[in-house]
């Protein structure tokens, strides 16, 4: 154990290959969902803002087309318009997302980060890192499209 670290016990290596030979395909289902999601709420009413780096108007975007042609990450903030109440009560609503700090899991998962994973910050120190009273940051998951979209309209329909 002094020279190669810990061994998995055979079980546990055996789960370990079962999860990473399917791994490719996964991340194809959580980015392809993860654009859907994206295009989603940057047409809905109730959306003020959507951060991903798909979106034409970020800095970053050439980047993310260069090095990511099949599209990237499913990890992504939105702002509701409202503010930090309205967010909340979506966050509430969601009946298939979890409300978990956690990221890239095989569900989709939903947080308010100004008042959970971020709330040591000050207003300032949030606004400095882009969060603001209603940005809700999701971790697409990869349940079928059809039922992440009807969980996220019928929570935006709350607020």
């Amino acid at each position: 154990m002094r020279d190669t670290g810990a061994v998995l016990s055979p079980l546990h290596s055996f789960l370990f290959l079962q999860g990473l030979e399917t791994l490719s395909l996964r991340v194809e289902r959580h980015v392809a969902n993860a654009l859907k999601v994206v295009d989603y709420l940057t047409k809905h009413p109730k959306v003020a803002a959507v951060n991903h780096p798909s979106r034409p108007q970020r800095g970053d975007n050439a980047l993310y087309n260069r090095y990511f042609p099949s599209g990237a990450g499913s990890i992504f903030t939105f702002e509701i318009k409202g503010g930090a109440d309205d967010a909340k009560t979506f966050i509430d609503r969601l009946e298939l997302f979890s409300l978990l700090a956690n990221v890239a899991d095989v569900k989709s998962l939903a947080i308010h980060p100004a008042s959970t994973t971020h709330s040591q910050m000050n207003a300032a120190e949030l606004a400095d890192a882009g969060i603001h009273p209603g940005t809700v940051r999701l971790s697409i998951g990869t349940e079928h499209i059809d039922d992440i979209i009807a969980d996220l309209e019928q929570a935006l329909a709350a607020v």
